[in-house]
């Protein structure tokens, strides 16, 4: 009896500690730049919905802090058994915040849906069909031999869902109410106010830390460093270097930084395409003509926006790719401005007194994007491409300019991938037919598309690196800066910076007596 009692007290003992650290509580506050567009993450290509996605859903596989790919719904990375044949084990006892239990038909379901979703399918367009081998395991069938599959899968845009919940649901609804496997569930969206998270007891990793998770957007970055000083919330994103200090100053606050995945550049318009992504023709504007975008590129000193404008805390870029993504080529090396040449390319194309052109740009997405693009229109007015710099609230921009076709001549947009890999650069913004594609060329195209098919890694990154060249020989955009991300952060949390931007709350705790 007294071995029985002894060992049920033990047990007891044992138990509390698990029970205790298994209870979430605190409440904290991240502001990011602007709300997201949408919550049906398949069905979007934007880091502020993408940083709510990873709360609320999981992917097969993800990156961890290292950005390593490591297993997530799945049980083990993928396996290739045919040339177009991945096979996936998946993770048993998973519950879906519904209860609804995550299976090979939840993985069919949702991968299937994702071909359909028109913002969010263009990095998926190799993928074909995934069939069910049993309750726990499928085969995802791609068209073609498609070596960064496991990769892709990474994407918040490969979510998993609930078949049963979200059977014959449109995008609105699934936007209105967000059911996944994530640490965090949906509680509520107060549009360009606040989204409130709260913890899922039932994840398959074990409850979170943290209770409450609260998302607000706070466009302005003097009022979010303000508002990180007051307490008011917990983390800032994209603070502005010439802000830095105030935080690096403050006794309850700190900045944590990362060398981000995301590079910022100018987008042009070479060619129409209609609102479902078919081409029409050759844009009805001067970036229609190479000279014109070659001459806006050497027109620019991005030198001095980066030393001007973010007080050098930027890195140069010869394309969109940072040196952590593969296809990048350290042979090539960042445009230096020329005027001259610039002029004379504008008389070469029929401009000998310059031109009038639009910039739009964002407002409160990227570290001081606004500002950015009204250093780089004057430089350009300055060689006789007059520009007239539109900014615009994030969530307008890319639904009534960016996600239509009609941001053109010359946009400015920021671009990370989780994936770290030339193919989602280059075919979601340059591959015709993408969503946010608007150039065109069939070279380019063909090159893209065979270099979806190299299973061999060596020959690949010989591919990309030809792509490359015609891109840049192309001036298919004007490529900018690597940005170096920079976040506010209360003491009361422990938390790190990431290079790929997510903010997971999962991995996030408050510190004691804070």
């Amino acid at each position: 009896m007294i071995v029985w009692r002894t060992l049920a007290v033990l047990a007891v003992t044992l138990l509390l500690p698990l029970a205790a650290a298994a209870a979430p509580s605190g409440k904290i506050v991240i502001a990011q730049g602007v709300d997201p567009t949408t919550l049906d993450v398949m069905n979007q290509q934007e880091t502020p919905a993408s940083n709510l996605g990873v709360n609320l859903f999981d992917t097969l596989v993800e990156r961890d802090a290292s950005l390593k790919i490591v297993p997530a719904l799945a049980a083990e990375l993928p396996k290739l058994v045919a040339p177009t044949v991945w096979e996936v084990k998946l993770r048993k006892g998973v519950k879906f915040h519904n209860g609804e239990a995550f299976d090979a038909e939840s993985a069919k379901f949702s991968l299937e849906r994702l071909l359909k979703q028109p913002r969010g399918s263009s990095p998926f367009r190799p993928l074909d069909r995934v069939e069910i081998v049993d309750a726990s395991t499928v085969r995802i069938h791609t068209k073609k031999p498609w070596p960064t599959l496991v990769n892709a899968l990474t994407f918040n845009q490969a979510s998993m869902y609930p078949p049963k919940a979200y059977k014959d649901k449109d995008t609105a609804y699934v936007s209105k109410n967000p059911i996944g496997t994530g640490p965090y569930r949906f509680v509520r969206w107060s549009k360009d106010e606040e989204i409130v998270l709260e913890a899922f007891a039932g994840h398959w990793r074990g409850a979170p830390k943290i209770k409450t998770v609260v998302f607000k957007p706070i466009p302005d970055d003097a009022v979010r460093v303000a508002a990180l000083q007051n307490g008011e919330i917990d983390i800032a994103v994209n603070i502005p270097p010439h802000l830095g200090s105030i935080i690096d100053k403050h006794p309850k606050l700190f900045l944590s930084t990362a060398p981000s995945i995301r590079t910022i550049q100018l987008m042009f318009y070479t060619h129409e395409f209609d609102t479902k992504n078919k081409l029409v023709g050759p844009y009805q504007g001067p970036t229609a003509d190479k000279r014109v975008r070659q001459a806006i590129t050497y027109a620019l000193d991005v030198d001095e926006i980066v030393k001007g404008v973010l007080d050098g805390k930027a890195m140069r870029v010869a394309t969109m790719l940072t040196s952590l993504h593969f296809g990048f080529d350290p042979a090539l090396k960042p445009i230096k401005q020329d005027v001259a040449r610039a002029k004379k390319l504008l008389a070469e194309a029929g401009y000998p007194n310059g031109l009038d052109i639009v910039l739009n740009t964002p407002q409160g997405r990227y570290v001081r994007d606004k500002e950015v693009a009204e250093a780089a229109g004057g430089q350009l007015t300055k060689a006789g491409i007059r520009t007239t710099v539109r900014a615009h609230e994030f969530v307008a921009y890319l639904n009534n300019y960016v996600y239509v076709h009609k941001a053109g001549p010359v946009w400015l947009i920021g671009w990370g991938t989780p994936t770290v890999d030339a193919e989602t650069v280059y075919v979601p913004l340059f591959r015709s037919g993408s969503i946010l594609a608007n150039y065109y060329n069939p070279e380019f195209d063909r090159m893209a598309d065979e270099a979806q098919t190299i299973m061999d890694e060596k020959k690949r990154l010989e591919q990309y690196r030809r792509i490359n060249k015609l891109w840049i020989e192309d001036a298919a955009a004007a490529p900018l800066y690597q940005q170096l991300d920079l976040y506010g952060v209360g003491k009361r949390l422990a938390w790190k910076a990431r290079s790929d931007e997510r903010l997971k709350a999962f991995d996030m705790s408050l510190k004691e007596g804070k």
